[in-house]
Formats: C-alpha cells, structure tokens, sequence
C-alpha cells in the first residue's frame, strides 16, 4: 500500500494483531455499492492469522480473519474484472492530496477494482472462520463484536441490508 488510509474505528484489528496488520495484499471476497451511496465496502480476509486469538476464538477450529472495510464519498468507481474467488491481490491507496482524497486499487488474478474516495475508512464485522479446501468461506465464522455474534453465525446474504449495509 502506498499510504495507510486513515482507519476510523482500528481497534478490532489492533486487539488481534498488536496494530493494524499490513494491507498490501489480502484475498477479496465480496464488493458492496450502498444504495444510499456513495459508500463501497469491501469483505476481504486477512493475509495473516493472529499469533494470539481472544478467548471467543480459543479452541474453535479457525484459520483466517475477515472484515469488512467501508470506503466514503466514493466516485469514479470502476470494477473491470470480477471473477471470484479471487486467491489474493494488492491494495493501494494513493493520496491526492487535496480534500483528504485517495485513489484506491485492488488488483490480481479474478478482480481489477479501482475507485476514488475519502481518506477514512471504517472497518467492521471481523470474524474467524476455516477457510474451505476450495478456497470459499461459506461455513460457520466467528465473530469478535458481540451484536454480530448473537445476531449471525455466518455472513449473511446480500438481503441482509443491516449486515452489508453498516460496519
């Protein structure tokens, strides 16, 4: 990543890893346009597992994190290739240096995404799950915030406008 988006809400990710893990590169798993705009979100899972879980996670049979990141204010959105699953690509943030704006690629085999957006991003709904043999995440996740947890045992569908529609 070429600059660090400022990121709004970090402490899920600092409880896990000690800070904010590196976002150069992570596996995308899902692209959301908001139709209340102009916010975008990206589920995407982590390129590292902690070395220390929280105790909600200890003992479960999990191997990757997921989250959740929201990016505001977004224009010149364009999504030229998406092919999941997509095994891994780059994240770049470029500043533009005028209103707190950034130019964000994502980038690799399956997917080529590219939007323009305010410089915050919010990160949300991080959970734990067994990624698949084939690559998917469609079973059981764990997630670290409590309403999460009580409200859903995997990622919900795309209807699910509370889910995918809030971080």
């Amino acid at each position: 990543m070429t600059a660090v988006p400022h990121l709004v809400n970090p402490e899920d990710l600092v409880r896990l890893y000690g800070g904010v893990p590196p976002l150069g590169a992570f596996r995308p798993r899902a692209v959301n346009l908001s139709w209340r705009g102009p916010t975008v979100a990206l589920r995407v899972d982590l390129p590292a597992f902690p070395a220390t879980v929280p105790p909600e996670w200890e003992g479960a049979d999990v191997d990757t994190v997921q989250c959740h990141f929201r990016f505001h204010a977004v224009e010149d959105f364009a999504l030229e290739e998406w092919e999941p699953p997509v095994p891994s690509a780059s994240f770049t943030a470029e500043p533009l240096g005028r209103d707190r704006r950034m130019r964000v690629r994502v980038r690799g085999a399956g997917v080529d995404l590219g939007l323009t957006s305010h410089d915050t991003v919010h990160v949300g709904h991080v959970s734990a799950f067994r990624i698949a043999p084939d690559g998917t995440d469609g079973g059981p996740h764990l997630f670290l915030r409590p309403l999460d947890r009580r409200r859903f045992t995997t990622v919900p569908g795309p209807e699910e406008k509370t889910f995918h529609e809030r971080v």
